[in-house]
């Protein structure tokens, strides 16, 4: 999905465009170098394994010109067209109108409109621009405009197609490649390795026919499927902007233009310099299209994250016109539309239930396997599915801004990021290619003048084979693959990389903050502990006690009246309702005197709670605040109402303990609660009682001690501390603010995401490293064996076709060690919590 994007508060604006083209390293470098060059960029990075260029600008956004500076450095950026119907025209000046509207919408190279069929056609950049925004810019000139042809068809699947097409052509390249290659290694090859075969070539054949017969083949091969390395290398290499295609296309003209020298006019040559080497040329364009065929479908797996979350977009909605339900395309469905729901589809757009209720899955936002009850007014997400019931909602987002579309954005954005690692790596590769020519020059050169006899042919066999295995490919994918597949698993598993970045220093930090409310605790108050005297039951002190609490709005009233309304005990009517400030609450339920308050409130009544006094004191030590219950003038009930730890936080602590990290505590509430919270969960600092600026100030202490600081909060009052730490994450069931400041989102909203974020961290990080050491290993190593170093020591050349061969596998050694990141497994298993562990959330206890 291509898109620009302007960032709130400033002129800043973002460009991604799909790059067509490029097929190795120096080609990201060349990019880079041309887009940089365009006014007013800032940045510029683009990242091979998915083809984009992202680029920022200080002021509006120059997409032709970000787009021909592309073009100049060889490379295209994809276009599509649109056929849109214009209503309301009547003359040429309304012409001129809705053109100048059309092209002024950023990413519309050209727009022409004909009056007479009162039609539009727009060329813009593939995915920059929306049937929305085209309408919306005719309806601001004063028309209306809509779609008349699918030619802006989902642009995923514009990509998908796009992708498999070329994949094809490859597939098909190679075939015809190795079909006419195969004659050709076996007549040269066969004739060197086996004496019959050598003498059955020259008594069928003749020496002269051989070479006629290999001459054919092999131009039918290079020119035919190779053309592909001509077409893009050779103009690249007239730019003085070589790429691997230039390697390639330098390399085979050279053993195929000896060759024919060799072939056609041998007497030009030195004396016993007259050999062939068809089959090395046709051999290297084979293997190396075997090699880019296996890396379009490695590359098609590391993307498969983002195309199972488009999966779950739905394609159409069933809307209500006027009475009637109309089967219409997600994408033209507008704001506040009706949109009606049946058992089992998918729920198309987000919105508000209106009518009907029913269970809705949303395990692939929550994590949650448990379907959710959706009644009048609650929400519901776009890609979710609809499990029971039938219900109709209210439309409340479109296209980008539903959920579904914003964590497609946030993978999108992550895996096209650069990671500081990176820039080892594009300091190399943009003077990598011209490296490999030079030294393959020097190679020929010093094999001319230094070599045994034939010395010209030493030299050029020398000098292809370090232009072939010299592939900056492995290079270019060892990190961009990584980061796509590593964030696409984590987006598996709940965990979205807002910031590439964060990949990398999520990796090294030592010390992990959390906020305590609604990241540790469940955020909202509820009743844990009601403990009763002899004599009084459970559910009946319950029912009194929230009776008289349903008059009081206080947050703890409140979670006493949801917990008796949890086990659905009937709330009988009150009369005589007195509130007493700082000391409690009564009235007459039923007959029965009534009295829920502090200690001091029930000694003011007259009654002891020394009988409550150990019990009173375990629940401070717990952080929860005792109150007491008295029924007819006796003591009936201790009663104690806190902020929950969520189950899953004791074993989420645990598990950053097990990778070695240390566990702070930064919270607003008061010490003695937090230092509860603390001991109970083995925190190991806590600052409490702080403000939000307090929350900024603790981990900046933390980072003056040399300790690199992950921050995990949910609240708005958490945002600085989530935009100061060195990475920020933020619990997806937050506010909007709090996941805005952060680096990475939980979306379960379940603690246990934090070491499996760190885990994917680490594990990504090292499979990139694992991917670097090979690709410079590899380079550092087989070039100056395909050199010839080795030859004076041993005799041992390295053939151009083992040379080839070696430089394809690269690739694919690289792309099959990211693919490993698929397979990776959380350290902590986000099991889904039953009805039964979430009832036993606020365990009531009897005395």
């Amino acid at each position: 999905m291509t898109s620009v994007a302007v960032q709130p508060g400033s002129l800043n604006t973002h460009l991604s465009l799909p790059v067509e083209g490029m097929t190795c390293a120096s080609c990201v470098g060349r990019v880079e170098r041309a887009l940089k060059t365009v006014p007013g960029v800032q940045s510029a990075a683009v990242n091979l394994a998915t083809e984009r260029a992202d680029v920022s600008f200080a002021g509006p956004a120059d997409p032709l010109g970000a787009v021909q500076a592309i073009e100049r450095a060889g490379y295209a950026v994809r276009e599509e067209t649109l056929e849109l119907a214009i209503e309301g025209m009547t003359c040429a000046s309304c012409v001129g109108r809705v053109e100048k509207a059309l092209r002024q919408i950023p990413g519309v190279l050209e727009a022409s409109v004909n009056l007479a069929t009162e039609q539009a056609r727009v060329r813009h950049l593939a995915g920059l621009v929306s049937m929305g925004d085209l309408e919306a810019a005719v309806k601001r000139a004063g028309y209306k405009a809509r779609r008349l042809s699918a030619a802006g068809a989902d642009a995923s699947d514009q990509d998908e197609a796009r992708r498999e097409g070329e994949a094809r052509s490859l597939r098909r390249s190679l075939l015809i490649a190795a079909v006419l290659t195969l004659p050709v290694f076996i007549l040269e090859m066969g004739s060197h390795l086996i004496p019959a075969m050598h003498h059955w070539v020259m008594g069928v054949l003749g020496q002269q026919a051989n070479w006629y017969l290999q001459f054919a083949l092999a131009t039918l091969v290079l020119f035919g499927p190779g053309l592909r390395f001509f077409q893009k290398g050779l103009p690249a290499l007239w730019r003085g902007a070589p790429d691997m295609n230039s390697l390639v296309a330098v390399g085979t003209t050279a053993a195929y233009g000896y060759s024919v020298v060799a072939t056609f006019m041998p007497e030009v040559l030195p004396q016993g310099t007259a050999n062939v080497y068809f089959e090395a040329a046709a051999v290297i364009v084979t293997l190396i299209l075997l090699g880019r065929t296996l890396e379009a479908r490695a590359k098609g797996k590391t993307s498969q994250a983002i195309k199972r979350l488009v999966g779950l977009q739905a394609r159409t909605a069933r809307v209500e016109h006027h009475g009637h339900t109309v089967e219409t395309p997600v994408d033209q469905v507008k704001l506040d539309d009706v949109v009606l729901v049946r058992p089992g589809e998918k729920i198309p757009l987000d919105g508000e239930v209106i009518e009907g209720a029913s269970y809705v899955d949303e395990s692939m936002i929550s994590g949650e396997p448990v379907p959710v009850s959706k009644g009048p007014g609650a929400a519901v997400i776009g890609g979710t599915i609809n499990k029971t019931g039938a219900f109709s909602f209210r439309v409340t987002q479109v296209g980008a801004n539903t959920v579904l579309a914003q964590i497609i954005r946030l993978v999108e954005q992550a895996q096209g990021s650069k990671l500081p690692i990176q820039a080892l790596v594009d300091k190399v590769t943009m003077w990598f290619v011209p490296a490999v020519m030079a030294a393959a020059t020097a190679t020929f050169l010093v094999w001319l003048m230094f070599g045994p006899s034939p010395a010209l042919t030493f030299a050029l066999v020398n000098a292809v084979a370090v232009l072939i295995i010299a592939c900056p490919c492995a290079m270019g994918l060892a990190t961009p693959t990584s980061i796509m597949v590593g964030t696409g698993r984590a987006a598996e598993l709940g965990v979205l990389f807002r910031k590439g970045e964060a990949l990398q220093a999520l990796r090294d930090v030592s010390v992990v903050a959390l906020d305590k409310t609604g990241t540790l605790t469940k955020g909202r108050p509820e009743l844990t502990d009601l403990i009763v005297a002899e004599g009084f039951a459970q559910d009946e002190v319950l029912a009194l006690v929230a009776a008289v609490e349903s008059r009081s709005e206080h947050p703890i009233a409140e979670a006493i009246v949801a917990a008796a309304k949890q086990r659905d005990l009937a709330l009988a009517a009150l009369e005589g309702f007195a509130a007493t400030p700082g000391f409690g609450v009564s009235a007459t339920v039923g007959g029965r005197v009534v009295a829920v308050g502090a200690d001091r409130f029930m000694t003011q009544l007259g009654l002891d709670v020394s009988s409550f006094r150990t019990t009173a004191q375990q629940l401070g030590e717990h952080g929860k605040s005792p109150l007491y219950a008295a029924i007819d003038g006796r003591l009936a009930a201790v009663i104690a109402v806190a902020d929950p730890i969520k189950e899953t936080t004791p074993e989420a602590i645990a598990a950053l303990h097990a990778l070695g990290l240390k566990v702070a505590m930064i919270t607003g509430d008061n010490a003695a609660t937090a230092a509860a919270i603390a001991r109970q969960l083995g925190i190991d600092e806590v600052a409490a009682e702080v403000l939000p600026d307090g929350k900024v100030a603790a981990l900046k202490a933390f980072r003056g001690q040399g300790a690199r600081v992950a921050f995990v909060g949910d609240g708005i009052n958490d945002a600085p501390a989530l935009a100061e730490a060195d990475v920020g994450l933020a619990i997806g069931t937050g506010t909007d603010v709090a996941i805005e400041a952060a680096d990475v989102v939980l979306m379960s909203g379940d603690l246990r995401g934090v070491p499996n974020a760190i885990a994917l961290s680490q594990a990504t990080i090292r499979n990139i490293k694992q991917n670097l050491f090979w690709a410079f290993a590899y380079n550092a190593l087989l070039i100056p064996v395909a050199a010839g170093v080795l030859y004076p020591l041993n005799g041992s050349l390295l053939s151009p076709i083992f040379a080839a061969a070696a430089m394809a596998l690269s690739s694919v050694f690289v792309l099959g060690n990211a693919l490993r990141l698929k397979r990776l497994q959380a350290p902590l298993a986000l099991e889904p919590r039953t009805a039964t562990a979430q009832s036993e959330a606020a365990p009531l206890a009897s005395h």
